[in-house]
């Protein structure tokens, strides 16, 4: 499973790296630390931890979003895969982008809960870019 800085985390979250260390500090997102002592943060962790904050506010100063040539990178929180069809959200700051793709496109991407991925979005479509 991936794993993710502090800083990295804060850029996904839609916050600052400061914020995100608060956050871990508080124990409301848990931390470990790989060999050289980096604070690292799992996918699957981070993913959950930003639904969380999506559906109930972050409690702290707001932060501006912008998207730049509508892209929007974030962590993949669910992935619900049917016989042909497949359905991947992606939480990128406060936006929860949804996009309908074939089952073999998310298996192409390698897309998994946790990771890294990019919706574009262009007119009604949204594209997803694994990172």
């Amino acid at each position: 499973m991936q794993s993710y800085t502090i800083g990295q985390a804060a850029r996904m979250l839609g916050v600052s790296p400061d914020t995100a260390r608060r956050w871990a500090d508080a124990g409301r997102v848990a931390t470990h630390r790989d060999e050289g002592g980096k604070r690292l943060i799992e996918g699957k962790d981070l993913a959950a931890f930003s639904v969380e904050l999506a559906q109930g506010g972050n409690g702290e100063e707001e932060a501006s979003h912008t998207s730049v040539r509508n892209a929007f990178p974030g962590i993949v929180t669910a992935i619900k895969l049917g016989d042909v069809a497949a359905q991947v959200e992606i939480q990128a700051g406060p936006h929860r982008l949804v996009s309908l793709l074939t089952r073999e496109a998310v298996e192409e991407l390698g897309l998994e809960v946790g990771m890294t991925a990019t919706a574009r979005v262009k007119s009604t479509n949204v594209h997803v870019d694994r990172v």
